[in-house]
């Protein structure tokens, strides 16, 4: 088996790859990266010499890079490739329609071209937008309400009209809030870590009361193969971590985890635009597949706390250069 996986540097493309590494013997992988600024060769230094693991530096928007990384074929392309962070969606959306809709739209035309056997999209809970009471289910109205969560589900639609159109053999997996090591500290976890070991503050949003339900990176990989090997093509597969907490629940615990105050370190700030109150979502799907998540939140919480104190070498080069253009221009006017 030979598969192509896309965006395969960054933090959830990179646990998926680990993973297929270590208990998928059979299986060959080429990772096609455009290397942006998340994307981090050290996500997967304990493999970059493995004879079934490829590199190739590409973007899914460009046909020829695609067709490149295919070469004479691949068994199923896993797309991971997508800008992910809705404060920059908010700076500069124009990036997240590129990636995220045309790079989809770019992979899809290889796939009917090619017939290659299996496509899987990997998605987001947040195309279902703020969820007022109980959870979404696969079949639930799409109403997102960032220019990050528009712009996949766009992505979705464009791979479910495949499906429709030209029925290709296409997944598509949601996921809920993913956290865990090798996550580049622009989000709440990464981040707040990584300023909590510094003694520096936390950006707080608004009232801290957004609900969240949060999955570990290495649950959600597992998630997505379990899909890619099990899911019946044309079908719409939840992952959800089944751990709701506010921002402030978390902020609470991070403090305590690096041992900071709440008064001396938490900076609140004025909330993010549009931000959504809750996510939830219903796995009933993956589960009925055999996929559970498996890291207890807090466990997980407290092993992630401390990758990050243990693995400063990899976060301290990232947290300079762009990295604090953007904090300034995300942060400083709150």
């Amino acid at each position: 088996m030979r598969y192509l996986v896309t965006g395969g540097l960054g933090f959830i493309g990179s646990a998926f790859i680990r993973l297929l590494v270590a208990e998928r013997p059979k299986v060959e992988i080429v990772n096609l990266d455009a290397m942006t600024y998340a994307a981090n060769p050290a996500n997967l230094a304990s493999i970059a010499e493995n004879p079934r693991y490829r590199f190739i530096k590409g973007d899914i928007t460009d046909p020829a890079a695609v067709a490149a990384a295919i070469g004479e074929g691949v068994d199923a392309i896993v797309n991971f490739a997508a800008e992910t962070h809705v404060d920059r969606s908010i700076l500069d959306p124009e990036a997240f329609l590129r990636t995220d809709i045309l790079g989809t739209h770019t992979l899809l035309e290889a796939l009917r071209e090619r017939r290659i056997p299996r496509y899987l999209q990997v998605s987001t809970d947040e195309v279902y937008g703020d969820v007022e009471s109980g959870e979404s289910i696969e079949s639930s109205p799409l109403r997102p309400r960032s220019p990050y969560s528009a712009s996949k589900a766009g992505g979705d639609l464009q791979v479910l009209a495949y499906r429709a159109t030209y029925n290709l053999p296409i997944l598509v997996t949601r996921g809920s809030n993913t956290y865990g090591p090798y996550q580049y500290p622009e989000k709440l976890i990464p981040l707040f870590v990584t300023n909590l070991i510094d003694d520096a503050s936390v950006p707080l949003y608004g009232d801290g009361q957004q609900v969240r339900d949060w999955l570990h990176v290495e649950d959600h990989a597992r998630g997505i193969l379990t899909v890619l090997e099990r899911g019946e093509p044309g079908e719409i597969y939840n992952i959800g971590g089944g751990n709701p907490r506010t921002n402030l629940e978390i902020t609470r615990r991070l403090l305590a985890g690096c041992g900071r105050s709440f008064e001396s370190h938490v900076r609140h700030v004025a909330d993010r635009e549009g931000h959504d109150r809750r996510y939830a979502i219903s796995s009933s799907k993956a589960h009925a597949l055999g996929w559970r998540p498996t890291v207890e939140f807090e466990r997980g919480l407290e092993a992630t706390i401390a990758w990050y104190r243990e693995n400063e070498s990899w976060w301290r080069p990232l947290k300079s250069g762009e990295f604090l253009a953007y904090y300034q221009r995300q942060y400083a006017h709150r």
